[in-house]
């Protein structure tokens, strides 16, 4: 299954894999200020979520003023956080749908930032196609603008060497969405470099506490990643033109993934 195609099927009920998703909305949005705030002052900036998906960083920093562009490979998720910033009365600053290593001849460079969260990247599965991606990326910024861009910790998990399958742990959650566990299936390639990932949710279809029998539906998609580790997306960055490129683990920055920020020469 294609990129696209993958987040097109996950659009609908991609909410359902956090949580609060509204907690995570504002969580995130908040989190990213504060890591730009001392990179391009004050604010509100003009933004672009390279990787906006159905919007759970993007929907929270427009509504803390700043002025965000939307993008994702997917149009349905892009349909879907359209939908939500309507019903939220957000105004976004302009969507596109096209792959991110096009965006800069879709967007022009006049952006103070540009993000890319929740391991998107990985998607890009060699090295040419990451390059692209970071001159896009480099492309759609002013002078002295910055990436600020977050991808799973590969470091560590390939330090365990995976090997075959492996799974996520299944998470068991509730609220809005109903009953549901969440979990990924990883089938790794030989090299142990790739995997493919099928996203699982399972649903339970009870019609009230009261019901005897729970009957629970299943449902996954599945797509490719690269495991990237930090080192080749540092030399990614600073063969496009990045400078300053500094990683920050979570557990400075209380984002639940690594961040890497790089400045735009």
């Amino acid at each position: 299954m294609s990129v696209a195609a993958f987040y097109d099927a996950l659009s609908a009920e991609y909410e359902l894999l956090f949580i609060d998703w509204e907690a995570a909305i504002a969580g995130q949005s908040g989190l990213i200020e504060g890591l730009l705030r001392p990179l391009l002052g004050p604010g509100p900036w003009a933004l672009l979520d390279a990787t906006a998906g159905i919007g759970t960083q993007a929907l929270g920093l427009a509504q803390r003023g700043h002025r965000v562009h939307v993008n994702d490979v997917s149009a349905g998720s892009i349909a879907r956080l359209e939908a939500e910033a309507r019903s939220r009365g957000i105004s976004l600053a302009g969507a596109t749908t096209v792959d991110v290593r096009a965006l800069d001849r879709a967007v022009g460079g006049r952006f103070d930032a540009v993000i890319s969260c929740d391991n998107a990247l990985p998607h890009l599965l060699t090295d040419d196609a990451l390059a692209d991606a970071c001159t896009a990326l480099r492309g759609c910024l002013r002078a002295g603008g910055w990436a600020l861009l977050t991808i799973r910790d590969y470091d560590e998990v390939l330090a365990g060497q995976p090997r075959g399958t492996t799974s996520t742990p299944v998470r068991v959650l509730g609220g809005a969405g109903g009953r549901r566990m969440v979990f990924q299936v990883w089938d790794w390639a030989e090299d142990g470099e790739r995997y493919a990932v099928s996203q699982f949710i399972v649903r339970d279809g009870r019609a009230g506490d009261a019901a005897e029998v729970a009957l629970w539906t299943a449902r996954s998609v599945r797509t490719e990643y690269r495991a990237l580790r930090r080192a080749p997306l540092t030399a990614a960055l600073q063969a496009a033109g990045f400078v300053a490129v500094t990683w920050r683990m979570p557990e400075e920055t209380g984002f639940y993934q690594p961040v890497v920020v790089a400045q735009a020469r």
